[in-house]
């Protein structure tokens, strides 16, 4: 028998504002997926091919794009989808220390390198009170004021992090506490790579799953607006958006590493899982002007996508000339080191969103900032 997979998936219909229940199953061998209405108890989707979905997307929390309904992954539609996709399958805290800030590429290099997935992603910056909160376990310890002194400095980034076994394979790629001692030890993980002692080693990782719960609730709360705040200024930037398919395919560390190596600062940074009725509206200045507006639309909600505010001189052209033509084909032959040249796949596809006007810079920026993540 072939395999089969099944999950039990959400869908917010807009239209009718009601929520409505399907079991999705999924057929690894050619791709193809099939609906069943929960509810109405009938076949909703006969089973069709769909490259758009792949197995690794699979997981209870994930949010899949079919055929353009975006689709909560809630639970296991049975015993063997759970034993066979959800029993090594672990979330957990990485959080990327003040020193290593402006290397969240590199980090995010080795994420993707060891089959982990970055599900969630936040630059924060904590107040001593928050950092103290954070490393209360710690509270007794003599670096105690060092730790939380030093987590306070500057921004950070929190992710959170998805995958088998999670837990311990982002610990192995942070390598032992201190960083000589990972020098000598682990000479390939990031402390060896970027830290310097004890307390600036680069990042932290949950030690248990119950520590991982409670550490991802202090990042990313279940309730709206009860975690630390984003880092965004919303004067004098402009945006940039990865899009979904650019995560999907482990480009984000690459892209940023481009980013930061032409000298731009990334002020903020946050991922978004956007619904189509808000991708509409962030799209709406291309609505009736670009033929491709529709499609747009469809991709930047069809996954997760990271959000930046890029700050420089004269940022929002020299920026957009950065990125490169909308068309990467065209890139490639007028500008081969632009962004959309180095990563982009076709005209929807071209793996960066900018900001076009000036004018319109902060108002994105503050779109997502400000009033998505309000």
């Amino acid at each position: 028998m072939e395999d089969r997979f099944a999950f039990l998936a959400e869908w917010h219909d807009t239209n009718a504002s009601l929520l409505r229940r399907y079991q999705l199953f999924y057929y690894p061998k050619d791709c193809s997926v099939e609906m069943f209405d929960l509810k109405n108890q009938r076949t909703f989707l006969r089973r069709t091919r769909y490259d758009g979905l792949h197995q690794e997307d699979l997981f209870v929390g994930s949010r899949v794009n079919v055929f353009s309904r975006q689709l909560n992954l809630v639970g296991y539609g049975d015993q063997y989808t759970a034993n066979k996709l959800g029993s090594k399958k672990e979330r957990t805290l990485a959080l990327v220390k003040p020193d290593v800030v402006t290397k969240i590429g590199d980090v995010l290099e080795l994420i993707y390198s060891s089959n982990l997935i970055v599900t969630k992603a936040k630059m924060t910056k904590l107040t001593w009170s928050q950092a103290a909160d954070f490393y209360a376990e710690h509270q007794s310890k003599p670096f105690f004021n060092n730790l939380v002194q030093f987590m306070s400095s500057g921004p950070v980034v929190a992710m959170e992090l998805m995958g088998d076994e999670a837990m311990s394979t982002w610990r192995r790629l942070l390598g032992p506490t201190d960083s000589a001692v990972a020098q000598r030890e682990a000479p390939q993980s990031a402390r060896a790579r970027f830290g310097t002692d004890g307390v600036k080693n680069v990042g932290h990782g949950s030690d248990s799953l119950a520590a991982a719960a409670r550490e991802l609730e202090f990042f990313f709360p279940s309730t709206i607006g009860h975690g630390p705040l984003n880092t965004a200024v919303c004067t004098d930037c402009t945006c940039c958006i990865i899009k979904p398919h650019a995560i999907s395919e482990g480009l984000s560390g690459k892209i940023l590493n481009s980013i930061s190596a032409a000298g731009y600062e990334i002020s903020a940074l946050q991922m978004f899982n956007m619904d189509r009725v808000n991708a509409e509206e962030f799209y709406e200045v291309y609505k009736g002007i670009v033929t491709d507006y529709s499609s747009m639309v469809t991709e930047l909600c069809s996954g997760p996508c990271m959000v930046l505010e890029i700050q420089s001189t004269n940022t929002p052209q020299t920026f957009r000339d950065f990125c490169g033509p909308a068309d990467p084909e065209i890139a490639r032959h007028l500008r081969p080191t632009t962004l959309r040249a180095r990563y982009g796949k076709d005209r929807v596809k071209n793996a960066v969103h900018c900001t076009d006007l000036p004018e319109d810079g902060v108002l994105e920026v503050k779109y997502f900032f400000r009033i998505l993540d309000g």
